[in-house]
């Protein structure tokens, strides 16, 4: 809706000089003014009640403004020759790094770039590169500087020359903003321990216990073994402090619109580095208030549709990535609601389908998966998934417990069989992991591990046995095509391209040891990724079917994020389906979880449209004719099919 005050306010703090409104700034103008009456509803509906509400809604407009002019030209070139929409493509692969523990630093990062396109990858995620203390940084999430490389992986300039370089090999790149909290080490919180009331109000600080008690009361504990509670009592400065994660992280206070301009800055910075995608660390917990769990509340989306309407205003070809890892009913309301629906996030990972997988795999039974999908299905169009097997954190079982009991499972067994398989604990489970951040109260557990490792490959080869070295391979392959092809950007853990499998020298290392996250976050041994070019090896044999798959899919256009998934009736309960649709190719695309032969009616590929009579299997590169409704296409353990009709 047009606002002509607000046009007026727009008009009064453009600059005087050298700004082009009918020439070359005239598609920012637009948008500015197009965007503004949302800008302001947005930010009336957070700060309406506060006394400074007009100054700051003021300093909104000029960073907004200021993002925009201090854009380079390239970047505001690439922008106009940005699709809306382009991160549905399916022509883009992801990888998630350490950089550190990828390549030792930023620099030398930029030599690897031929091995990550080699494989077919064209989006680095870089896990946080921005200074943190080095025995307090969470994996880097405790950060000390947002606008300082932590000289471990380089400098500032290091990640502008390795941006340059992606950018001139058509890569996109993607960064990490904590949004959430800083490290205890931060400039404000530093000051804030010195006494200075502006940044007191920065953070969640009270004198006595009375207000975090209240808090405390429906807040859940987020590492209940390492960091129990929500609250730390900071002897510099004699108050208790919020801490959601961990003791040396200090969550913001949003409740200060201060505090979300000094942030929105923060992201104007990052994307005029040329960062591609943006992801919101922990966007569920941005927003506090007493009586509620701190999770997921109205006001945490309100702030990140009001940060989307900037962004799209000053830096459109940024993407938005919101790490939600929540219900998956939770997870829909991320990608926004209502009249900003598909304006919030435009990516989110896809984390109920893929502790599904793992589910299923355990299982043998694909019932569970089945019973979300009503959920995960109602993802808006023109907004898409992170889709992935595992990342650098834990596996959480964040399903509803309705959608083990309407399977037929008791929801506390089924869980508790689940992490006793990955474990490694129960009797028949070829799984090495182990269990991450275990509530003793609830028994409540996430579960660590290796790709390779949860799919017994370090089993197999600590026992010498060829079988279950293969089985694993298959099991890998199977679990990394479903997450490739089921919708959304894939995104591989490097590591996993060549079946990396737990490394335990994290239990030696300070500041990591009580962490078991860090046994499935591998240290590169390039002696081994060279391996991949060797016939017959385990690393040539999962990087070669990695390599495949992700070339099938760029082939595909059907396979582009359209909205266009339908589940397929299972007519075996082991095997999940499902079909990409699409005006000229139609993909169906099968997975055996069993580890037995499973056997599908060939009517599978008869309820949907037009009646294929032949199908092409992408994967084997064969044709097969589709048979009578009596036969039956026969899946070898852990087989999976990429028919094209």
């Amino acid at each position: 809706m047009y606002n002509s005050t607000l046009h007026q306010q727009i008009n009064s703090i453009l600059p005087r000089s050298g700004f082009d409104i009918n020439g070359k700034d005239n598609l920012f103008y637009a948008r500015f003014i197009a965007n503004a009456d949302a800008i302001h509803a947005l930010y009336k509906n957070l700060y309406a009640v506060n006394k400074k509400n007009n100054d700051s809604f003021k300093q909104l407009l000029q960073i907004i403004l200021d993002a925009y002019i201090n854009r380079s030209t390239a970047l505001k070139q690439k922008d106009k020759l940005k699709d809306e929409h382009w991160f549905l493509s399916n022509e883009i692969t992801g990888m998630s790094l350490y950089v550190d523990r990828f390549s030792d630093n930023l620099s030398t990062l930029g030599n690897k770039l031929g091995y990550v396109k080699n494989l077919g990858v064209n989006l680095l995620h870089l896990m946080p590169v921005f200074q943190s203390p080095k025995d307090e940084s969470d994996g880097g999430y405790a950060v000390s500087d947002f606008r300082k490389v932590d000289e471990r992986f380089g400098s500032l300039e290091d990640l502008k020359n390795l941006q340059e370089k992606m950018s001139d090999e058509n890569m996109h790149l993607m960064i990490d903003i904590v949004l959430n909290h800083t490290s205890h080490k931060h400039a404000w919180a530093e000051k804030a321990k010195q006494g200075d009331k502006k940044y007191h109000h920065y953070y969640y600080m009270y004198g006595d216990r009375q207000v975090p008690d209240e808090f405390e009361k429906n807040m859940p504990e987020i590492f209940p073994e390492g960091a129990p509670r929500s609250f730390t009592y900071v002897p510099d400065c004699d108050k208790w402090v919020m801490t959601v994660f961990h003791n040396y992280q200090w969550d913001l206070n949003y409740a200060n619109p201060q505090v979300l301009l000094e942030m929105l800055d923060n992201i104007f910075f990052y994307a005029n580095l040329g960062v591609d995608i943006l992801r919101i660390d922990a966007p569920a917990f941005i927003w506090k208030q007493i009586g509620t769990t701190c999770q997921n509340l109205p006001q945490a989306h309100t702030i990140l549709c009001l940060i989307k309407q900037c962004v799209l205003v000053a830096t459109p070809g940024m993407a938005l990535l919101g790490e939600a890892i929540v219900a998956p009913a939770a997870i829909i309301k991320y990608f926004g609601t209502g009249e900003y629906t598909a304006k919030e996030c435009d990516v989110a990972y896809n984390a109920t389908q893929m502790a599904l997988q793992w589910d299923a795999l355990a299982t043998g039974n694909i019932k569970i998966m089945l019973a979300a999908q009503h959920e995960i299905l109602k993802k808006p169009f023109g907004t898409t998934w992170i889709s992935y097997t595992r990342c650098h954190d834990d596996i959480g079982l964040g399903y509803d417990d309705y959608m083990i009991e309407q399977s037929g499972f008791n929801a506390y067994a089924h869980r508790k069989f689940l992490k006793e398989y990955y474990s490694g604990t129960y009797y028949s489970s070829p799984a090495k992991g182990a269990l991450f951040s275990v509530n003793p109260k609830t028994q409540d557990a996430r579960i660590s591990g290796s790709l390779a490792s949860l799919c017994g490959l370090e089993k197999a080869i600590e026992e010498n046995n060829e079988h279950d070295i293969e089985i694993s391979i298959q099991k890998i392959l199977m679990m990394q095509a479903h997450s490739f092809f089921i919708g959304g950007i894939p995104m591989l853990f490097y590591g996993d391209e060549v079946g990396y499998t737990n490394d335990y020298s994290y239990l030696n290392e300070e500041g990591k040891s009580y962490d078991s996250r860090w046994m499935h976050r591998p240290m590169i041994d390039w002696e081994k990724n060279i391996r991949s070019e060797t016939d017959e090896t385990i690393e040539q044999k999962i990087f070669s079917s990695t390599k495949k798959l992700i070339s099938i899919r760029k082939k595909l256009a059907v396979v582009a994020d359209h909205k266009n998934l339908i589940w397929l009736t299972p007519h075996n309960i082991h095997v999940a389906g499902y079909l990409r649709n699409g005006e000229k190719q139609n993909l169906y695309c099968l997975f055996n979880f069993s580890d037995q032969p499973a056997f599908l009616t060939w009517y599978a590929f008869k309820e949907h449209g037009n009646v294929p009579e032949r199908i092409y299997d992408h994967w084997r590169e064969q044709y097969f004719s589709v048979g009578k409704d009596n036969e039956h296409l026969i899946l070898e353990p852990y087989a999976f099919y990429l028919f094209e009709a």
